[in-house]
């Protein structure tokens, strides 16, 4: 198996959509109706992941990244291609796979919700089999890398947002798995919350060469925790290379929103290397009374737009 963690060749994931008539006549139609168009959700994507890394897995809405994950958790049979991770056929040894990967997905959490977070830890410990030595040592690890004292007693369903996403990821890491796949970790959480979650995963990374696979619409994820970034859109990849490479294009780009004495939001797109954004502010205020400013990282969708557009190689 090598070094490889992920090996995709040639993945492809198709879905028979039923192609629908309106109202009530065209239901009933749909009921015996044989007429499916295919939709290629996942076309022709070759992806190696190397053991200890953390990819950035990105792209739009209904890009693929979800139905893609769903085949590397063994949730989802390819159409056609090879998968393995960590040596397995995900969706033929699902067992095998699922004790040796973590996952965060979105808002589902994987803790009781009427129990104490460490009671949630102890069932997660008898289910996947680690011994007291192992999960001590998590513990002590967690320990180290973030406060985790004040919600270990705490039941779930009491926590913040913050608080439950950070636990969510803890769990995911508790059998110290080879592959963890995170969804969106930090949707929703202030600043400060976010912070704490980037430099979580960064350092069970480090500390448990834990391979991270990590899909968000939120650069600053990427920036703080990613050295390697693939896109995907309508299905197939179409960026693959660091985050270096990727900064030397686009790192100067930011989204300017200006909110105005008429309480309207006006946004303007950015290049910080070729225009003075005092100006654009200044020239602003002129015409307008400024109310508030903010300053916004670009989004996923409009890197993948440049990408489009050819600045990108």
């Amino acid at each position: 198996m090598g070094n490889e963690a992920i090996v995709m060749k040639d993945l492809c994931k198709d879905f028979k959509v039923l192609n629908r008539h309106e109202g009530l006549k065209g239901s009933i139609r749909d009921l015996f109706s044989r007429d499916y168009k295919t939709v290629n959700a996942v076309k022709n994507v070759d992806l190696t992941v190397n053991k200890g890394e953390m990819i950035g897995y990105l792209g739009p809405n209904g890009a693929g990244k979800s139905t893609t994950i769903k085949m590397m958790t063994g949730v989802l049979e390819p159409t056609s291609g090879e998968i393995t991770v960590n040596g397995v056929v995900p969706y033929i040894n699902r067992k095998k796979n699922c004790e040796n990967i973590g996952v965060v997905f979105g808002q589902r959490s994987q803790l009781w919700w009427s129990l104490p977070l460490i009671e949630s830890f102890k069932l997660l410990r008898d289910i996947y089999m680690v011994s007291e030595k192992d999960y001590q040592d998590m513990l002590e690890l967690y320990r180290s890398l973030v406060d985790i004292e004040p919600v270990l007693h705490k039941p779930v369903r009491q926590m913040s947002l913050g608080q439950r996403t950070l636990s969510d990821i803890l769990a995911a890491f508790l059998h110290n798995p080879d592959i963890v796949f995170l969804d969106e970790p930090t949707i929703g959480l202030d600043v400060s919350m976010k912070a704490k979650i980037r430099s979580l995963i960064a350092g069970l990374n480090e500390q448990k060469k834990t391979t991270v696979i990590l899909t968000t619409h939120d650069m600053g994820d990427v920036d703080a925790l990613c050295k390697r970034i693939v896109i995907i859109d309508k299905g197939q990849k179409i960026y693959d290379n660091n985050i270096e490479h990727l900064k030397s294009y686009f790192g100067s780009y930011r989204t300017l929103r200006l909110k105005l004495d008429d309480d309207t939001w006006e946004e303007t797109l950015i290049d910080e290397s070729r225009t003075d954004i005092m100006e654009v502010i200044n020239r602003a205020d002129r015409q307008k009374k400024i109310r508030d400013i903010e300053l916004i990282e670009i989004s996923t969708e409009e890197v993948i737009k440049k990408i489009y557009e050819g600045e990108a190689s």
